[in-house]
This record gives structure tokens, C-alpha cells and sequence, in this order.
């Protein structure tokens, strides 16, 4: 199979989803070619199956912004027309969709028949797909893919009601997780130099927008902060990274908060105790299902698909929506109750492995050989 996967570079689980994808494919033996406009962040390792392809964007002064959508339409076609790629797996829908669509217009009118599957991830349907200025477009995308994936059910459900796709189109498959490298480490190093006086370290990890609530993060902490020494590890940064520290000066505890900026996550995950997530709009959270596999139990909000990955009361608690002091209180229950929080971080890493890579990645694999097949094969 050659098929081409289209995905965005930065911080964030559309774009780590894609790259693990996209190795573990190659790792099969398949052909994979990756576009974007520069290398994913989890695109680390090289494999002669793999292959980037940058997206260049022209600087023409009629336009007053790039129309990078184009752009990337000519790159998917260009890859194509030399690799004999006859798939393409477009990553979180605006514009990756609607650029693959234009795509095997222009390859139709050459003879070459494009196969398109789009895998939803959640801002993409919840926020941005959502937007008038979008709206209809992403809707016509969405429905001209020969496949359709979310990684909840709550996304495709969200995805059936706001843009009229029918529910037997879209295929149900859970982001994976790395159990290698994200696992439990006993005496992880990171802890030494997060909490060097044997502080509870409670972590967040995210691109820092506002649906991740980072401020009630914080808020969070400080409530926790009043009742036992702890520190607060940030991972990652985006926009409203600043608003929290300005917010963490506020309330008294910067002191305690470590801005680590974008990196390797796991070994930070592996140093902590708790990891807050308070999105108020998950469609999956797959950095709790890393945190979870290092063994860090989860408190967050019962919003969106997070329910589907932590369970509550076992792997992680799961609050009403809006309420920081409930997750801030909770924290503080929960690592002054060891014989809990220790059957809590077993059960952690328990259902993390209910999400190892092999069997998800088995139905990728299915779902994209049948759309590459012949039409025989496809109608079995």
C-alpha cells in the first residue's frame, strides 16, 4: 500500500496521532508519505518506508494571506503523481480534507483514481468546523471521504448532529498509546529536579489554548497548594500559557510552577503524580491516556470523550464541568489517601493497556488496504 498522510506539525494529539501512525505503518511495510509544512513534532525516528514532503508557500503581494489550502492541494497531487500514492489520510479536517478533495478532482481529470479517508480530532468538529465562515465546506469535505474515523464516540456523535453525516459512516477507532515509552519509572530522574524537597508534582500537558482552561489549571493547584507542598509542572505552550502564569503570580504559587516549554512529555509524565486536564471539549485526551500509561491517575472534567478513556473512580475522578476548586479538592483528597492513590496509579497503567498500538493500528491497516483495494475486494 502507498497512501499519503496529511496532518498539522505542532504540539498536539492530531498531529502525534498521525506521525505514530504513520511509522507504525511503515513499520509494516507500507509506503507512507507524510506532508505538511514541517517535519510533526513526533516524526523522530527514520525508516526508509517513510518519507516527508514539505508544503512550500509561495509569497505573492496580491495575496494578503498565503492560501496555504492550494498549496497543499498541488503538494498531495505532486506526491501522488510521483509516488503512485492512491490514498490519502487527511488529519483533523480543515483545510487537510477539503485539500484532498480538490486533489482527486484534478488526479480524476488525469486518469488516477484517489481513495480519501479523514480521521477527525475534535476542534476540528467542535470549534473550527463549527464556525460559519467553515461550516459548509467542512460539512462537503467531510461527506465526499470515502471514510470517516473519530477517536470517541462522543466526536462522531458530535460530528452526526452538527454536520448532517449519517452514523454507520463513521468507524469508531481510539487513539493508541506507546506502552514502551510511555510506562511507569520508579525513582524517575525529572522528579529530583521538579520537586527537590519530595513535593507532590502535578502535571499538565497540552498546546495551551483556550479549550484546554489552563487558568483553572492553576486555580486548581492553588487549592491544592493550601492543604500540602506540591509543584506544578506546565508542558508545552501555545496562547494562553502566559495568562497562567500571569494568574499563578497572582494567586501566590509561581514559585511553584515549572513552565517546561514543548518537549518529550514521558519523562515528565513518569516524574508526576496527578495530571489535570480540565477541557471542557475533549473529544479523546491523549495526553491523559500518556499519562495514564506512566502510571499518573487522571482528574479532569466529565466532558466530552474523556469518560471513555478514564474511568472514574478508578483510573482518575472525573468532576462536573467548571469547577477548579471540585478538581483542586479532589487532588488533595485523593494524594492524602495513599492506599487509594496507589490501587489508582495500578489501575492507571491497567487501562492504559487497553489501548496498545497493535490491535488499533490493525484497524487502520483494514480500513485503508480496502479503500486501496479493487472494487471486488472493497465490496466484500
Amino acid at each position: 500500500m502507498r497512501l499519503v498522510i496529511v496532518c498539522y506539525p505542532t504540539y498536539g494529539g492530531s498531529g502525534a496521532v498521525a506521525a505514530d501512525l504513520a511509522q507504525r505503518l511503515a513499520d509494516r511495510g507500507h509506503e507512507v508519505h507524510v506532508i505538511s509544512y514541517e517535519v510533526p513534532f513526533r516524526l523522530e525516528v527514520f525508516h526508509p518506508n517513510l518519507l516527508f514532503h514539505a508544503v512550500t508557500i509561495g509569497d505573492y503581494p496580491l495575496f494578503r494571506h498565503p492560501p496555504y489550502t492550494l498549496h497543499l492541494t498541488n503538494k498531495i497531487i505532486e506526491v501522488c503523481e510521483e509516488f503512485g500514492c492512491d490514498i490519502v489520510h487527511s488529519h483533523y479536517a480543515i483545510p487537510h480534507a477539503v485539500s484532498a478533495l480538490l486533489a482527486r478532482q484534478v488526479l480524476a481529470e488525469r486518469g488516477r483514481r484517489l481513495r480519501l479517508v479523514t480521521t477527525l480530532h475534535g476542534t476540528d468538529i467542535t470549534l473550527v468546523g463549527r464556525e460559519p465562515g467553515y461550516h459548509r465546506l467542512t460539512s462537503y469535505a467531510i461527506a465526499q471521504q470515502d471514510a470517516i474515523t473519530a477517536p470517541s464516540r462522543w466526536l462522531a456523535e458530535a460530528t452526526v448532529r452538527d454536520f448532517a453525516i449519517a452514523s454507520e459512516r463513521i468507524a469508531v477507532i481510539p487513539n493508541a498509546v506507546d506502552l514502551e515509552r510511555f510506562r511507569p519509572l520508579p525513582e524517575a530522574p525529572a522528579r529530583r529536579w521538579l520537586a527537590p524537597r519530595g513535593e507532590a508534582v502535578l502535571v499538565h500537558v497540552s498546546n495551551f489554548r483556550p479549550v484546554k482552561r489552563v487558568e483553572q489549571v492553576v486555580e486548581a493547584f492553588a487549592v491544592l497548594r493550601r492543604r500540602l507542598p506540591a509543584v506544578l509542572a506546565l508542558v508545552g505552550d501555545g496562547p494562553e500559557l502566559p495568562k497562567a502564569e500571569q494568574l499563578a503570580r497572582e494567586l501566590g504559587v509561581r514559585d511553584d510552577v515549572r513552565i517546561l516549554g514543548q518537549q518529550r512529555p514521558e519523562a515528565i509524565l513518569q516524574a508526576s503524580d496527578l495530571f489535570l486536564l480540565p477541557s471542557i471539549a475533549e473529544s479523546f485526551g491523549l495526553a491523559a491516556l500518556e499519562a495514564l500509561a506512566c502510571g499518573v491517575p487522571v482528574i479532569g472534567y466529565a466532558a466530552g470523550g474523556l469518560p471513555e478513556v478514564v474511568e472514574d473512580g478508578v483510573s482518575g475522578i472525573l468532576c462536573p464541568v467548571g469547577e477548579p476548586v471540585c478538581l483542586g479538592t479532589l487532588a488533595a483528597n485523593l494524594l492524602n489517601d495513599r492506599p487509594r492513590y496507589q490501587q489508582m496509579r495500578a489501575a492507571a497503567r491497567a487501562r492504559a493497556e487497553r489501548f496498545a498500538p497493535g490491535p488499533i493500528v490493525d484497524r487502520y491497516e483494514r480500513l485503508l488496504m480496502q479503500l486501496g483495494g479493487t472494487d471486488e475486494q472493497r465490496a466484500r
